[in-house]
């Protein structure tokens, strides 16, 4: 008998479920973040030093540092993992409401103060020398699609959250056909499969659709999902594997040339990347949740917006006040490091959780009047935050073991 999930009925104004927090998760973000954020700071011939290698500035830092870029790919891992849990029973306009709220206030913030900071500084990310300026390239990189229209995005960072979008498209899309299980897994599998087969033809639509080389994380932080959520077994581990040999493979073969390290990074990358995959496997089978802290809920909520702001942040700072009598090589470092972090809290503070919460429950209800061919809609109630919005209302325990759809 076919069971009928409750994403194909729910509506779309129904308030998700509390989910449990995850305060392991929060803080394994927030790790992440600062790995790039070390990296962008210590190990990469950045755009915080203008001119300089940041591995030079700080060469005793420079070894570890070098490696932080791959916290991306643990945020790709833990993406993967809470995006299908904040699906998981929500209708694709819920979904979609929950991704928007999420994703969007913190970051139009952040690419208007990065063309403000370049119009008071002089301070932007120096691209190709024919590229426009960052004004001109404002109103694409605001649709968070610039990417997409071939035009350069106003921050480094801003590639991945191109990749996370069209990750959040394929879930959406599957949430049009009701998740559950069985289809979780066929999924999982045929995107595997068809990301080898886009690398293999070198077709460039299908890269786009399916984003082969990041594609691996992603599937296999979902499978951590369903271990955490079902129970392990075999087909999963399976997946994992595959996934964590692909991943391994893909950043190994196409390292970018700012982190090539010959000699080094061809056998540091797969450490790291199986210690990631480790850490994902103990939270899937809670061997990490003794982690319970409270204030990891707040680390969390800081680690979006210090992802955004860090690198322009110091960017500013530096070009202004370094070199500097008082602010030398040692000083600079931890100054940056705190006006990041001050930073990320004030937007989270004051434009992220202000705006969220006006626009979640206009949109909700601009969903419900979707739905109804344009009739009025009675009021929407408020949606609780999900797990993966980095700050809920619910603090529930972990639930235990699903029965499987």
């Amino acid at each position: 008998m076919t069971t009928t999930t409750a994403a194909s009925v729910a509506p779309a104004t129904a308030p998700a479920p509390a989910r449990p927090r995850l305060r392991e998760l929060d803080l394994l973000r927030f790790v992440a973040a600062g790995a790039v954020m070390l990296h962008h700071f210590a190990g990469v011939r950045s755009t915080v030093f203008a001119g300089r290698d940041a591995q030079k500035v700080y060469p005793e830092l420079a070894p570890v540092a070098h490696f932080g870029y791959l916290g991306v790919e643990l945020f790709f891992l833990i993406s993967g993992f809470v995006i299908l849990m904040s699906a998981w029973g929500r209708s694709p306009g819920g979904f979609a409401v929950s991704r928007i709220v999420r994703i969007y206030p913190a970051y139009w913030f952040s690419a208007l103060l990065s063309v403000v900071l370049y119009l008071l500084c002089d301070s932007a990310v120096p691209f190709r020398p024919d590229n426009p300026d960052p004004v001109q390239r404002l109103l694409p990189n605001l649709t968070l699609l610039q990417e997409g229209v071939h035009v350069e995005p106003l921050e480094v960072v801003y590639w991945t959250l191109w990749v996370e979008l069209r990750f959040y498209v394929l879930i959406a899309l599957f949430a049009c056909v009701g998740i559950t299980y069985r289809r979780c897994v066929t999924f999982m599998v045929v995107w595997l499969l068809a990301s080898v087969y886009a690398m293999q033809g070198n077709s460039e639509l299908l890269k786009t659709v399916l984003f082969p080389e990041q594609a691996p994380f992603f599937i296999a932080g979902m499978a951590f999902f369903l271990i955490y959520r079902f129970r392990s077994n075999i087909a999963l581990w399976l997946i994992i594997a595959a996934c964590w040999a692909l991943s391994a493979h893909y950043l190994v073969q196409n390292v970018n040339p700012l982190n090539r390290w010959t000699g080094v990074h061809e056998t540091v990358i797969p450490i790291v990347v199986t210690t990631i995959y480790a850490i994902m496997a103990l939270v899937a089978l809670r061997g990490l949740s003794r982690l319970s802290w409270r204030g990891f809920t707040f680390l969390g909520a800081l680690t979006y917006p210090l992802y955004l702001l860090h690198e322009m942040v110091a960017r500013a700072i530096v070009k202004a006040f370094f070199p500097h009598p008082i602010l030398d090589r040692l000083t600079i470092l931890p100054v940056i490091t705190a006006s990041a972090l001050v930073a990320a809290y004030l937007v989270y503070k004051l434009v992220e959780s202000p705006l969220q919460r006006a626009m979640r429950p206009r949109l909700l209800a601009a969903v419900a009047q979707i739905q109804r061919n344009g009739a009025a809609s009675p009021p929407v109630p408020p949606d609780p935050s999900p797990e993966d919005d980095g700050r809920p209302q619910h603090d529930v325990p972990a639930a235990p073991p699903a029965s499987v759809p």
